[in-house]
């Protein structure tokens, strides 16, 4: 029996050292948060059913392949949310668990959501975090397992602008860097995107990015159409028709851009489906996720 107990013990023990080396710990993208202000004292961050807001300190959460599987591609997740919350959960944390699963190291990044009351320009605060998370995944790569020439980016809803963004001002970087490529994604995943700040936009979160009186140079900026350039990462975006939320036009824009400047993708697209479905689109058995993963398989990135 008392064989027995220690043997309980030692199979308890190590079940949890291995619980324990599963956890993974939120990383911190800054030591000094850049284009911010003091928080006010009622400014504080809340959770509210995996849905975040009032975000001061922003992080990427990791997530490992187990032993083994990794394929040295990695992804940074950015959740949805108008530029108002993140929807942490489906948009976020179970993305990246299936990433894992495929051999992806996956990231999601905990962004900054744009407020007057602790940034000096909330236009770009987002797309600092976006930016720094590419540029802190490239100097961990060798650390990480990761191939430095394989570092996507994934953007869901507002997320998704926040992701085109990224994908598209890596020539006009909004944080120090000694080398433009470690904010440039190698590829780009949009899923039912906010891209236009214009007629299609969607506009709580343009008002709460750019804010309603924004001058026509900074919606144009931020009208990722617009932003297209031929040296662009391959992109993939997926999108119902009957969005009443972010109209379907919102990725067709972007997708011409891109045939125009002869950047390689897909555009994806459900007949219904509407908004903010996460990886589960309900309507259908085609599934996006497996299509992603091949469209990454036929671009060697994984």
């Amino acid at each position: 029996m008392k064989l027995k107990s220690h043997a309980c013990i030692a199979f308890a023990l190590m079940l949890s050292l291995s619980a324990t080396a599963q956890q993974k710990e939120p990383i911190p993208l800054y030591s000094t948060i850049p284009n911010s202000k003091p928080a006010p004292a009622d400014y504080k961050e809340e959770n509210k059913d995996g849905l975040l807001s009032k975000v001061i300190t922003p992080t990427l959460l990791p997530y490992f392949p187990e032993k083994g599987k990794a394929n040295g591609a990695a992804v940074i997740i950015c959740p949805g949310g108008g530029y108002q919350f993140l929807a942490y959960n489906h948009e976020g944390k179970d993305v990246a668990k299936r990433f894992a699963e495929n051999g992806v190291t996956a990231f999601v990044l905990k962004y900054r959501l744009p407020s007057d009351k602790i940034m000096t320009d909330r236009s770009i605060g987002p797309l600092q975090d976006a930016q720094r998370a590419l540029q802190l995944v490239h100097e961990n790569a060798a650390k990480w397992g990761i191939d430095p020439a394989k570092i996507g980016i994934l953007g869901f809803s507002a997320g998704g602008h926040l992701a085109a963004t990224a994908t598209t001002h890596y020539n006009t970087p909004v944080i120090p860097v000694t080398d433009s490529l470690s904010v440039k994604p190698d590829f780009s995943v949009l899923v039912y995107p906010v891209i236009s700040m214009g007629q299609f936009t969607h506009a709580g979160s343009k008002d709460n990015l750019i804010g309603k009186g924004a001058s026509q140079k900074t919606v144009d900026a931020f009208s990722n159409e617009k932003q297209v350039k031929p040296d662009m990462c391959p992109t993939f975006i997926v999108h119902s028709q009957d969005d009443d939320i972010v109209p379907v036009q919102n990725a067709i824009l972007f997708y011409q851009a891109m045939v125009d400047n002869k950047v390689k993708g897909v555009l994806d697209t459900y007949q219904s489906g509407g908004h903010g479905y996460g990886m589960n689109n309900r309507t259908t058995t085609e599934d996006w996720f497996e299509n992603c993963i091949k469209w990454l398989k036929q671009n060697k990135v994984m």
